[in-house]
């Protein structure tokens, strides 16, 4: 389908889309460095492993988490977006989006980078999209209102805002709980220089260090899938509006349609005589009368089509449209409707699973590349934001109960947030939870370096915001 698709272009058009994925996969190179480091500064801190052992073992997992750990917060970060904008972006306007989503995540990033700030990937890619998305709806309407998908934004604020918090405290508290359980100078004080863990804690940390790599992998891998697909559905439509890689996709769009048609009548009492509805319908029959018109709209849009490649290019992005809302009203739905019998609960969520697969999908080779640039950036750039959680964080040196305790909340909480589909920060997770072990183990924190973590949490989102806005606004005046 890719040379399919590229056979398809022009020369310009080829030349800004290999641009804007090269800008995509430096993001996530850079992200390999900047926060897949933070996975092994406490196996090399606490001596459990070397630092080029460690950042290999982490580097293969990140590989593995990237490639396993599926597609819900890459979608997350597309639909950032609203729609109607995503259709704009292969205009000019939607290149100058693209270049200044990525050139603002790529400066901030190496920025913090190159002064051992662990700043968030996460906040930074976010924070870009949202600035761009903000800056389009002032340039065209005047406004802030159309640029973002506003209640998506606030579901990843609260993760991104509240997990740094909860890693402080939970660290905090494990590593209190630990030291009753478990007392002891070899787990709770600074271990002599030279001196290795004993094997049970070694294995405990290399656990913690390959559970956490493998949750950064999945969850900022997704993060750069999200990222290459913003580009590829914005700049390429009609090439990937829909997953062509499915045979049979319209007899599965048709079927799903149908499904949801009949569960849907369902819901609506018969009445006394055929054809009359009464004169006020309930909210329920509105939403479900509003659900059955987007579903006909679907089944129009698929008409008898067994397969994608039979339709139209200009139809493919209708269909998506289509897809897209009735996933939205189906969800919603779903949600303020706790009265549904089982069976129905169960086919409609069934037959909206299925839909979303036509839509919401990566490609083998975007997923193989992106977890390639995670792995090596993860090689390369680890050394700045290992020693500053290692050695930064607290006034003494990390210990093999905090090391522990810090990474075993990290890897819990990173892989429970993908699973719920939602984007956190590893940088945060971890450095706050190594903040906390040092608060509970009462062996002070550095308060310049803290200052400066937490600095760059309050301030990596605006100001990444105001430089995509700010290059936005250059790109476009450049244009004009």
């Amino acid at each position: 389908m890719l040379l399919e698709a590229i056979s398809q272009l022009s020369t310009l058009q080829l030349v800004v889309i290999i641009f804007s994925l090269v800008l995509a996969f430096a993001f996530e190179f850079v992200n390999g460095f900047h926060d897949a480091a933070n996975a092994v500064a406490t196996v090399i801190y606490t001596r459990s492993m070397r630092p080029n052992v460690a950042v290999a073992w982490s580097d293969f997992f990140n590989f593995l988490g990237t490639m396993l750990g599926g597609i819900g917060v890459a979608f997350a970060i597309v639909h950032l977006l609203p729609l109607e904008l995503l259709v704009k972006m292969n205009s000019g306007a939607g290149l100058v989006m693209v270049l200044s989503l990525l050139g603002a995540a790529i400066l901030w990033n190496v920025g913090t980078w190159s002064l051992g700030i662990p700043a968030s990937s996460s906040h930074t890619l976010i924070g870009s999209i949202i600035g761009v998305g903000i800056a389009h709806s002032l340039y065209t309407y005047g406004d802030a209102l159309h640029g973002v998908n506003y209640g998506k934004v606030w579901d990843i604020g609260l993760s991104l805002l509240f997990s740094p918090l909860i890693g402080f405290f939970l660290s905090g508290a494990l590593l209190i709980l630990l030291k009753f359980l478990r007392p002891g100078k070899s787990l709770h004080q600074s271990p002599e220089k030279g001196a290795r863990p004993p094997g049970w804690i070694r294995g405990t940390l290399i656990l913690t260090c390959t559970g956490v790599s493998f949750a950064h992998g999945s969850n900022d891998g997704q993060k750069g899938m999200g990222l290459v697909m913003l580009i590829l559905v914005g700049l390429m439509p009609m090439q990937f509006a829909l997953n062509m890689g499915l045979g049979s996709g319209g007899i599965e769009v048709r079927q799903s349609a149908q499904e949801l048609h009949h569960v849907l009548v369902a819901q609506i009492p018969a009445q006394e005589e055929i054809g009359m509805r009464p004169v006020a319908l309930t909210e329920q029959e509105v939403e479900v009368d509003n659900l059955l018109r987007s579903v006909e709209r679907v089944s129009r849009a698929i008409g008898s089509k067994d397969t994608f490649s039979e339709l139209p290019s200009d139809q493919r992005w209708h269909l998506r449209v289509s897809v897209y809302e009735l996933d939205r009203q189906l969800s919603k739905f779903l949600k303020t409707t706790p009265g549904l019998l089982k069976e129905d609960r169960a086919a409609l969520i069934s037959a909206k699973s299925r839909l979303r697969n036509t839509i919401e999908y990566v490609p083998t080779w975007v997923v193989l590349m992106v977890a390639l640039c995670l792995g090596i950036g993860t090689m390369i750039g680890w050394k700045r934001v290992v020693v500053t959680v290692g050695e930064k964080i607290g006034k003494a040196h990390l210990t093999y109960g905090q090391g522990a305790t810090a990474e075993l909340v990290a890897m819990t909480m990173i892989g429970l947030a993908d699973i719920g589909g939602l984007p956190v920060s590893t940088t945060h997770v971890l450095s706050s939870g190594v903040a906390g072990t040092m608060w509970a183990n009462k062996s002070g924190v550095n308060r310049s370096t803290v200052r400066n973590i937490i600095l760059a949490w309050v301030l990596t989102l605006p100001v990444s915001m105001l430089i995509s806005g700010g290059l936005f606004f250059l790109g476009r005046w450049l244009i004009a």
